[in-house]
């Protein structure tokens, strides 16, 4: 089962990253007024309830875009240093074109307060050839976001004009018809997704993260001087970070080297509060992070919360423990020699989100272990891309909960009733359950350990998501595609199997047992 694409689009202060933050129900983007906070495309995963609860949730994907044509707004071009940043809207506008050519559904967002503009009208004229073009199996739906009210309404309409039907009202600020909103992204997405085969580049975006004076930029430096070929340098592509491509054994590779992070309070104003929240963007949109740690220093308050940002968006790492040159074989202040093993343990008392990342000693200055530290991150990033089958994924389950199920002091029996894996990179997967309430944060804990063993995903962390089930009647299961290909095939369609719902790809919303047993 693959997820639902929705792709945010729109020019600057529309309301886009509010919007992401509303579906995700957490502040996930970055919201400010000043144009051009979001420059690359994010991406979290969500569930769509179904209206009046009738149906199974669907899974989806949502995008936020850059906001279009940033940098031609007056007094825009350069930023608080003097830079001029619009050598950058060809790179945000690729990352709009990308996010859109992938999606199913687009959300063109508009401003309900200050109607249509001629940048929304630009916009617009690019949708229709892009998005609505020949070919493009992509739907779109105008969003007329900032209706905070009733007296907004009439304004919203006025969107019609642009010619793509009539707008959906929402406000993200204050909620204002807001389960409108989500009843019309569940009704214009189809009732299952389309399977997909791998897309876009397959170069590995790689984050290097660090407090500062770690070494990143030092190690870049012996990364570019290995064999190598560099396609292009782009100063800025993030604020304070560079994007530098390589290709290493055929292999191709995007290096994004990011800001020196440090504690807020230390910040001496607004361009290294910026710098920091760009770094963590930078691994938000990377396939791959490497936490350089500073030997010679000990895991700070900064290490430990870059970990948890790695860690909370599920992204591979490798901890690379950089000057090592300078500490191994030295006497620690108990006077006993440092050693890797020693190091080893320091770090995962240190660094708990991060157990089972994998870990490389390195010097940077003369270039030891930096080959090593890359070929384990291609080594990750293969592994979120694997998947694993649903009947393998249902028998490890149903193991774990067979021989250590959670605990209930009323007594009750937890069972897993169906899962199965809706995404790559991360793997995420989904586990349908009779009571979701058993499976507390420290069992999950121990079915991520329990999956890592006997999947690919042994270094990479997993999104599990639990999920408790939903009855559904029996004419609800017999109508729709279903029942078509039933009687196309001359098949009686009086009983539903398992097996029928698994290649359904009926999710949740489906009691398993009570279909087989003949309820409805």
């Amino acid at each position: 089962m693959s997820l639902h694409r929705i792709a945010i689009v729109g020019r600057p202060n529309v309301g886009k990253s509010s919007l992401l933050n509303m579906l995700a129900k957490a502040r996930v983007a970055i919201v400010d007024a000043t144009p051009g906070v979001t420059r690359d495309r994010l991406s979290i995963v969500a569930s769509l309830d179904p209206p009046q609860g009738e149906g199974a949730d669907k899974m989806v994907e949502v995008t936020d875009t850059g906001g279009y044509g940033v940098y031609t707004a007056e007094d825009q071009r350069f930023d608080e240093i003097g830079e001029d940043l619009s050598k950058l809207s060809g790179p945000i506008e690729a990352q709009i074109a990308a996010a859109v050519e992938r999606s199913d559904l687009i959300l063109f967002v508009l401003d309900s307060q200050t109607g249509v503009t001629a940048l929304d009208d630009t916009i617009a004229t690019l949708l229709r050839k892009r998005a609505l073009g020949d070919g493009s199996r992509a739907k779109l739906m105008v969003v007329a976001n900032k209706t905070d009210g009733p007296r907004w309404e009439p304004h919203a309409y006025e969107f019609s004009s642009l010619g793509f039907g009539e707008p959906v009202l929402v406000s993200a600020k204050n909620n204002y018809m807001r389960r409108g909103f989500f009843d019309a992204l569940y009704n214009a997405l189809p009732e299952f997704a389309p399977e997909r085969g791998n897309e876009g580049p397959s170069e590995m975006k790689m984050a290097i993260v660090g407090k500062r004076n770690a070494g990143k930029s030092t190690y870049v430096n012996a990364l570019a001087g290995e064999e190598r070929v560099i396609t292009s340098e782009i100063a800025g592509t993030t604020r304070d970070a560079i994007d530098v491509r390589f290709e290493i054994d055929g292999q191709a590779l995007v290096a994004i080297d990011t800001a020196g992070l440090r504690k807020r309070k230390s910040m001496p104003g607004r361009i290294e509060w910026w710098a920091q929240e760009r770094a963590l963007a930078s691994v938000a949109r990377a396939d791959v992070a490497l936490l350089l740690i500073d030997a010679t220093e000990p895991i700070s308050r900064v290490d430990k919360n870059l970990s948890a940002e790695i860690s909370e968006r599920h992204k591979p790492c490798v901890i690379v423990v950089n000057k090592w040159d300078l500490v191994e074989g030295k006497p620690n202040k108990k006077g006993h020699t440092i050693s890797t093993e020693d190091y080893q343990k320091y770090i995962g008392k240190e660094l708990r989100g991060l157990q089972n990342a994998p870990i490389v000693f390195t010097s940077a200055l003369n270039g030891a272990g930096i080959r090593r530290a890359v070929d384990i991150a291609f080594i990750l990033h293969h592994q979120a891309q694997q998947r694993v089958s649903t009947g393998k994924l249902n028998r490890i389950f149903k193991e774990m909960v067979t021989m250590r199920g959670p605990s209930s002091r009323l007594g009750t029996q937890a069972k897993v009733m169906y899962a199965t894996q809706v995404a790559v990179a991360p793997p995420t997967i989904v586990v349908v359950v009779n009571h979701g309430e058993l499976f507390t944060n420290e069992y999950k804990r121990y079915m991520l350990n329990r999956l890592a063993e006997q999947t690919p995903f042994d270094e990479v962390p997993v999104r599990l998501i639990i999920r408790d089930r939903k009855r559904a009647n029996l004419e609800d299961l017999l109508s729709g595609e279903y029942r078509k290909r039933k009687k196309a095939a001359g098949e009686p369609i009086t009983e539903i199997t398992e097996e029928d719902i698994r290649e359904m790809d009926i999710l949740d919303g489906v009691d398993v047992e009570a279909i087989e047993g003949g309820a409805e």
